[in-house]
């Protein structure tokens, strides 16, 4: 989804038309991914997407993918893992083996692609009614079962929660609170923006609002102590959520409660010289306010900010070579490691930032994707993976398209 994202901003920012074919490529791939679900050994309810696919003439996943091995994961580790069998069923025509258990990371990902993609990429009136079908498939679903991800076993799938009851109701959710509120009601704005009848989408949004408090929960959309703390894939969902929800909302005070959300966000993610992340931020706050009692405080990302010279570093720095070698940093004299209190979980020494207060520049670490940890010091692998360039084409195309990159 972020890889045909970047297809999308190339398109709009250029005409060119292998961008808006390699779009489609990625509109036709993830729409598989919903209709793959739908017959077969043990069909989903409509709307559900499968995470992944892979051929029947490969290995049987589920020899990895086993109960056993789902018994063992929820009592070690996690009594929220979910037992499905089988994690991987087959296709209908017998062809593909489906994944199952979808997270709300990859919904994040189809909303985040198609509504880009019915904006800028699809022209015609049929092309735009398709992706329209795409994100209310998925929408319908979701507000049919009563706001969660119903996977082949009829139970909701391990993140895929967005229900009232968990968010507000299980204090286990606290982590998951703002940030499944925020991606809730970024999937119903966009269902309401691309539906020809948005009125099922804007009810629904104003029930979870109205009478769940939703827009407050995503006031905290990262549970952190500060800079450097959190979870990075976290953070990656909710920039897509904040691009769509600042974009399309034209309630003034849902506005500024988005606004305000992600300025206080951008605040503890300014110094990871991340330029999707920046130009998100950059891109959204423009002529942004908050108001309350204490008066008006201006929420712009500054022009005048080290952000986008940083930015246009990084990507200027991004490494050719995408093989995940390893890169030890742990013993420079430049790094000050992070407080215990910022990063209870991890071993002292084994995160940190520079001295100037950034994290390591781009080329002196491994980027998979922009919810790697760019404060992990010792980082990669032995050398036997190749990542993808979607870390660079995204923030490159977002920033031509808005002109942040000349």
């Amino acid at each position: 989804g972020m890889y045909g994202a970047a297809e999308c901003f190339r398109y709009a920012a250029t005409g060119d038309p292998e961008a808006k074919r390699r779009a489609r490529a990625v509109f036709d791939a993830l729409t598989f991914l919903g209709e793959v679900t739908q017959a077969g050994s043990n069909p989903a309810p409509p709307g559900f997407v499968a995470r992944s696919i892979l051929e029947t003439s490969a290995t049987d996943p589920n020899l990895v993918d086993s109960p056993e091995r789902d018994r063992q994961k929820r009592a070690e580790r996690d009594a929220y893992w979910k037992i499905i069998v089988p994690r991987w069923p087959t296709s209908g025509d017998g062809r593909w083996y489906w994944k199952s258990d979808t997270s709300s990371d990859e919904l994040d990902g189809h909303y985040f692609f198609h509504a880009l993609y019915h904006d800028l990429v699809a022209e015609s009136a049929a092309e735009k009614a398709e992706a329209a079908a795409a994100i209310t498939r998925i929408t319908d679903h979701l507000v049919s079962h009563g706001y969660s991800l119903v996977d082949h076993d009829g139970e909701h799938t391990r993140w895929g929660f967005f229900q009232p009851g968990e968010l507000n109701g299980n204090p286990w959710r606290r982590e998951e609170r703002g940030l499944n509120s925020q991606s809730m009601l970024a999937y119903l704005t966009i269902a309401e923006h691309v539906a020809s009848d948005a009125g099922p989408y804007a009810r629904a949004k104003k029930e979870l609002i109205e009478r769940h408090g939703y827009d407050i929960n995503t006031l905290h959309p990262k549970v952190t102590s500060g800079v450097g703390g959190g979870n990075q894939s976290d953070d990656e969902m909710a920039f897509m959520n904040f691009y769509h929800l600042l974009k399309y909302e034209t309630d003034p005070e849902l506005r500024q409660i988005y606004a305000r959300s992600l300025h206080d966000y951008w605040q503890l993610e300014q110094f990871e010289l991340n330029p999707f992340f920046n130009f998100v931020a950059a891109v959204s706050l423009q002529d942004t306010a908050w108001r309350d009692a204490f008066g008006e405080v201006p929420l712009d990302v500054p022009a005048d900010g080290p952000w986008r010279e940083q930015s246009i570093d990084t990507l200027r720095r991004f490494p050719l070579d995408l093989v995940d070698w390893k890169q030890t940093n742990s013993h420079r004299l430049d790094i000050v490691p992070l407080p215990r209190h910022v990063r209870p979980d991890d071993e002292p020494g084994t995160v940190g930032l520079r001295t100037n207060g950034l994290v390591l520049p781009v080329d002196e670490r491994v980027v998979a994707h922009w919810n790697t940890d760019p404060y992990e010091l010792d980082q990669g692998g032995e050398g036997l993976r190749e990542l993808d360039g979607t870390s660079f084409l995204l923030p490159y195309w977002l920033g031509r398209y808005h002109g942040l990159i000349d």
